[in-house]
């Protein structure tokens, strides 16, 4: 299966303002704040001879209608299933006192997303403690001393 990975430029789009409307398409799933946060895929769009969104329950239940202004919609984020580091090396600012390092997120529909980890001094600390502890540990179970 081909990785898809997604571009994380900012761009135009309304969605990632917070509480913007969001303006669905035909088979989007979406959020219903109006609903108390019910999920449904959309099913009908605004138009001339309907006035609202048309939602449909993922499960089983009644079809209902959504603001056409989509301002009680909202995205359903998709889940993510695990994290990678990239194959890249992490970068240390002693200014910020920061480290960044390159990972790849991966989502429960088979897109990814490269970004980055940032790591506070402290994190770093308690990272590379807890990465000794794993090497020890799997070098014990090969055999091998340290």
């Amino acid at each position: 299966m081909a990785e898809r990975i997604t571009d994380q430029r900012p761009g135009d789009s309304a969605g990632l303002v917070p509480g913007a409307p969001f303006h669905p398409r035909l088979g989007d799933l979406a959020l219903d704040l109006a609903k108390s946060g019910r999920i449904g895929v959309v099913v009908a769009l605004p138009s001339d001879i309907s006035a609202s969104y048309q939602l449909r329950p993922v499960q089983s239940g009644e079809d209902w209608r959504a603001r056409s202004d989509g301002s009680t919609l909202r995205p359903v984020p998709v889940p993510v299933t695990h994290v990678t580091p990239v194959k890249r090396d992490a970068v240390y600012d002693h200014r910020a006192r920061q480290a960044a390092m390159p990972v790849t997120v991966h989502y429960e529909d088979g897109r990814v997303c490269e970004t980055l980890l940032v790591l506070t001094a402290m994190q770093v600390d308690l990272y590379y403690t807890q990465f000794d502890q794993l090497i020890e540990t799997k070098d014990a179970a090969r055999g091998h001393a340290r």
